[in-house]
């Protein structure tokens, strides 16, 4: 039986339970990569199921797994601000984000691509992790971030040319 707890206001006809059926996964993976540590990617994944129950935001039908990324990023971000993270993770799993692999170079190479992305600066790594490894164009991931579409190209190329740079060793 559904209850109000269960239908935040205003959401597009998802329960609660389904929300969070259909994408604790994303926003886990989308914390862990961005904070490299499973136990704040919990925490932060917590909060935005919690912040979505609490606020009972209106959601519209298909946007809102863009609500709950871009509230994970800014969950991120102030954890990324604070003094734990400021520190480059390497060596951590890569959570399912690469696909599994048998031959070693390869391997080494998603972790070396891995570590890479996580070196870089917030604005950039959000946007890779949205971009290639959430899926959204330029288009959304300039409304879900707030930020023109322009900036969102230009921070996407920019990214590349660090990752091209740096997987180079130069």
């Amino acid at each position: 039986m559904e209850t109000d707890q269960d239908q935040p206001s205003g959401v597009s006809g998802m329960t609660f339970d389904e929300l969070y059926e259909s994408y604790a996964t994303d926003v886990l993976r989308v914390a862990y990569y961005y904070l490299g540590d499973r136990q704040r990617a919990e925490d932060v994944t917590q909060d935005v199921f919690v912040k979505l129950l609490l606020n009972r935001p209106v959601l519209y039908p298909g946007r809102e797994k863009s609500w709950l990324l871009k509230v994970t990023l800014n969950k991120c971000r102030d954890l990324w601000r604070s003094s734990w993270v400021r520190r480059v993770v390497l060596g951590h799993p890569a959570f399912e984000l690469f696909p599994a692999d048998d031959e070693i170079g390869k391997a080494a190479d998603s972790i070396a691509l891995s570590e890479a992305i996580n070196r870089l600066s917030p604005e950039f790594k959000e946007v890779v992790l949205l971009h290639y490894y959430q899926g959204y164009n330029v288009a959304e991931i300039s409304e879900m971030l707030e930020v023109a579409e322009g900036t969102v190209s230009s921070r996407l190329s920019r990214a590349r040319n660090k990752l091209i740079k740096e997987l180079k060793g130069e």
